[in-house]
């Protein structure tokens, strides 16, 4: 099947550019979906003037602003009364709603009309899952606006829900929603045994190593690790290597967590981090013996990863890696420090330095030059400061949603620190209730900066784009990562590794 924009209904066509995107297989049709949309941002008026409904005005201001289209949030006033509050119609149309809450996800700092619009929609849709009579259209309002489409991994949400969407319109079935499902299936199906084959390897390789033999308290998750890799470089299935490098260097940023959280001494770990800004074999010697198989495991992997970069790419980026372990160690040791001397910081002070220690900047920094940009100009070396908003947001992400767990990452003994506990010591009398609000409300805000950011990344080169989507994926898999029940395990996680790696065979087993 091959998207097209029909005259007759232009918004027809959005919703097939819609669907596909959010089946997971618009990389296939990016030509022409940036056609579909190309012309129809030029043919309409750009004050939104000719959408008569919210749910039309909604679905192009989202495909339009993802597509890095300049369309003003203002067009959502055109749906106001004269007393300024959302007129009668539009509380009334649900899936109408729905649009402009997913629209909402895609704001940035200042537009005050879609925080007003988020807040609208959100309340109306929790009231209607609790009012509405169809289960099928409760359960769909309830994922969606726990995972709206802008910030999940749309293909294992929003699979199946093709006829969902058409019911929620008052629509009749479209006769591409059938194909649309049949090539969705054959896409993961053809995937499911690569990715396999890729975590295999990376099993070989981890195993091979012998680490956790010697350090038995450590995480041993490469599933985990291969699962935020796998993700991050989702659109693309011939990026094998990129995944299974990309997962090497997320292992060792576990691996230094633990070591630094639950094996060394003050003392020890200067020796550690002061060896790694080294970059340097001889200073094996001067490790304690727990130590050592690490260190010389981490040099080998990246000094193995900028050879593999400099023979594909023709540059050797070993200075810039070995700077983020150095940076990533001397964060770890200022944690170690507070928690050690009960010297605890200030939230902010404790927030600038636990965007570094999540891992982040590691991880981004490799994948900026396993994907072969350290050849781009301007926008490649804004990418790689170390303050980006690109790789800062998706940190803070990382790091605040962290902290929102209820629960503690398994065999981890609290040493990490929350913000929430800060927050509130430098807030004399504030609840925790009162305190997560604020941290819910400091994502949404760096949720924004991303959005901006990644607005502003160059749409027409299609390496940067895999790599602002990389970005972006990291962000969207934060909930699953850090979604804990009662019993500390990862249900949603469970079911998303399940569905990429496992099982089902075919896709109408999802969801039974």
């Amino acid at each position: 099947m091959k998207p097209t924009l029909t005259q007759e209904d232009p918004m027809e066509s959005l919703i097939l550019v819609d669907a596909i995107q959010l089946s997971g297989i618009g990389h296939h049709y990016r030509e022409e979906i940036h056609t579909i949309l190309t012309h129809y941002y030029v043919k309409n008026p750009r004050d939104g003037s000719s959408s008569s409904t919210i749910h039309d005005a909604a679905l192009s201001f989202r495909l339009l602003r993802q597509q890095g289209c300049h369309v003003s949030a203002e067009v959502f006033n055109n749906f106001k009364g004269q007393d300024g509050k959302f007129r009668g119609e539009v509380r009334r149309d649900i899936a109408g709603l729905l649009e402009l809450y997913e629209a909402t996800q895609l704001g940035f700092e200042g537009e005050n009309i879609l925080v007003e619009a988020e807040d609208f929609s959100s309340k109306l849709l929790h009231k209607c899952t609790q009012e509405i009579e169809c289960s099928k259209w409760s359960r769909h309002l309830n994922t969606r606006l726990k995972y709206p489409c802008h910030k999940s991994i749309t293909r294992f949400t929003e699979t199946n829900n093709f006829l969902v969407r058409s019911d929620l319109r008052g629509g009749t079935v479209n006769s591409w929603e059938k194909p649309l499902m049949e090539l969705a299936e054959v896409e993961l199906l053809l995937a499911k045994p690569i990715y396999q084959e890729e975590l295999l390897q990376v099993h070989k390789w981890w195993d091979g190593l012998g680490l956790t033999k010697e350090l038995k308290l450590a995480r041993n998750q490469p599933l985990k690790w291969y699962t935020w890799s796998m993700t991050a470089l989702i659109n693309d299935i011939r990026l094998s290597k990129q995944r299974i490098e990309l997962t090497k260097s997320i292992a060792f940023i576990y691996l230094i967590d633990d070591i630094f959280d639950l094996y060394g001494t003050p003392d020890e770990l200067a020796i550690f981090t002061e060896a790694v800004d080294k970059w340097d074999y001889a200073a094996i010697d001067k490790l304690p013996e727990y130590m050592k198989m690490s260190y010389k495991a981490l040099l080998d992997t990246t000094n193995e990863i900028a050879r593999m970069i400099f023979e594909k790419h023709g540059h050797n980026p070993i200075n810039t890696l070995k700077e983020t372990w150095a940076s990533l160690c001397k964060a770890f040791s200022v944690e170690a420090k507070w928690f050690a001397g009960g010297d605890l910081p200030r939230a902010e002070e404790y927030l600038a330095n636990g965007k570094v220690s999540s891992g982040a900047h590691v991880a981004l920094v490799h994948l900026f030059y396993i994907l072969g940009l350290s050849g781009t100009q301007n926008q490649g070396a804004i990418l790689l400061e170390e303050n980006s908003t690109l790789i800062s947001s998706a940190a803070a992400i990382l790091r605040l949603s962290d902290d929102l767990g209820s629960a503690k990452d398994e065999q981890q003994n609290g040493k990490d620190g929350s913000y929430i506990e800060y927050y509130m010591r430098d807030n004399d009398g504030l609840s925790f209730k009162q305190a997560r609000e604020h941290v819910i409300n400091m994502i949404a805000s760096e949720w924004k900066l991303l959005n901006k950011e990644c607005f502003d990344v160059n749409h027409y080169s299609p390496t940067l784009s895999f790599y602002r989507e990389a970005c972006l994926n990291l962000a969207r898999m934060v909930p699953l990562m850090y979604s804990y029940d009662d019993n500390q395990r990862l249900p949603v996680l469970e079911k998303y590794v399940n569905f990429m790696l496992l099982k089902p065979k075919s896709i109408e087993q999802i969801n039974n």
